[in-house]
């Protein structure tokens, strides 16, 4: 093939993708988005896919509703939570709840924060919210990018990724969240360890069926739902992994049956440990009644500030691999 011919070939194909992206971006715009500025991204708007929901089509809890540890009758102890704790200030945001809305705008021990889960993927984040001078409010896009949730801040409507928590698309494109370490973990562990902290309650009980699982036996699947890119070698892609974030450094990886397996392993300054008795949130019609996955804790393990938590989220493995394609997932 000529020089030429080659050079006509890759106009051709730059033309149809901005074809593409203005077709989308008008769409998008229609949709409910015409203050996204759309001129500024960093991925592929062919990356970017309809989950099916419109915008807040899975709305946020934006006035969350608690109450204490001794009063939750409805909470099985195998059931996953959330578990945060800032400045004494404890809270537990059960997935039965969360699975159904995504994202929790709250405040504690006086940080606003945003708590999000992405059932695709199975990632529980929490991010600090405050930008600058400014405290975003979060809601859902209804897009998905790698299966995973795209959030908007409603300051901006700029388009975030929950798994990396930066900036996509929009007027904050390029800036990053800050991480807040929190645990996904049994609420029987929660109660241990904050017997008076605080637990999220649905605001109307009869929105949602709160304690049921819409995606039933999603995690033992093959392939993801709604997955666009390479599978990781060597590992199922819906197998568990745990993935500890780390600032300016690329994340640890452990596939989550080598940990179980260990019980406890020390790598590059990060301690993990794994301990029975957490339902998966993602198998059973009812989520008390999911297998047992286990709980994960990840703690600093050098000479500064030993036994510190670290943030950190047990996801699958296509997940880890489509964010961080060149880190490996040790003990797959």
């Amino acid at each position: 093939m000529s020089h030429t011919a080659r050079l006509v070939i890759a106009l051709v194909l730059a033309l149809a993708a901005h074809t593409v992206a203005h077709a989308d971006t008008g769409r998008w715009k229609q949709e409910g988005w015409s203050r996204t500025d759309f001129s500024k991204t960093s991925v592929p708007f062919s990356e970017i896919v309809s989950g099916g929901p419109p915008k807040d089509g899975i709305p946020s809890i934006d006035d969350p509703k608690f109450k204490p540890v001794s009063e939750i009758q409805d909470i099985a102890d195998v059931e996953p939570v959330i578990g945060l704790e800032i400045m004494g200030d404890a809270r537990a945001y059960p997935l039965s709840i969360l699975i159904w809305h995504e994202i929790v705008n709250d405040v504690v021990g006086n940080v606003p924060v945003a708590v999000t889960y992405c059932p695709l993927c199975n990632s529980a984040v929490v991010f600090d919210r405050r930008v600058g001078n400014q405290v975003l409010d979060f809601g859902t896009t209804g897009k998905l990018r790698k299966s995973d949730l795209v959030m908007y801040d409603r300051q901006t409507d700029s388009w975030w990724q929950q798994f990396t928590g930066e900036a996509i698309v929009g007027e904050k494109l390029g800036t990053e969240l800050k991480l807040v370490p929190a645990r996904l973990e049994a609420f029987a562990e929660f109660k241990t360890r904050h017997p008076s902290g605080r637990v999220l309650i649905p605001n109307n009980p009869r929105m949602r069926r709160y304690g049921t699982n819409p995606y039933v036996g999603y995690d033992s699947a093959r392939r993801p739902l709604l997955f666009q890119g390479r599978m990781p070698e060597g590992i199922e892609p819906m197998a568990r992994v745990v993935v500890v974030r780390r600032a300016a450094r690329d994340p640890v990886i452990v596939a989550l049956a080598h940990l179980r397996q260990s019980g406890t392993m020390t790598h590059d300054g990060v301690r993990l440990s794994w301990r029975a008795g957490q339902a998966s949130a993602l198998d059973t019609r009812q989520i008390a009644k999911g297998r047992d996955v286990g709980t994960v804790e990840a703690v600093a393990n050098g000479v500064s500030m030993p036994k510190a938590p670290l943030a950190y989220d047990v996801t699958f493995a296509f997940v880890a691999h489509a964010f961080h394609p060149n880190v490996p997932i040790i003990g797959k």
